[in-house]
């Protein structure tokens, strides 16, 4: 019993050791400059929020069963 009592003491005190601050750049430091092709500079929320280039969509084709692929004859083996 105390054990468990020790070891969720433990757990409850490490959760609450996350920080709640919002992100700001560090004393004497700016956000990066404004990129060449932007109209403004980019805010923290922004910077921080990824592009579908850094994560793009899920394709959503099943693959309900396996399938021979077809023969494809630009598949040669390697010259040798």
């Amino acid at each position: 019993m105390r054990r468990a009592f020790v070891l969720a003491t433990a757990l409850i005190a490490l959760a609450g050791c996350g920080k709640r601050e919002l992100l700001t750049p560090p004393a004497g430091a700016s956000l990066p400059p404004k990129p060449a092709m932007a109209r403004s500079v980019p805010t923290v929320d922004q910077l921080l929020t990824p592009s579908t280039q850094q994560r793009p969509g899920r394709s959503e084709e099943l693959l309900l069963r396996s399938e021979e692929r077809p023969d494809d004859r630009f598949n040669l083996p390697p010259p040798g």
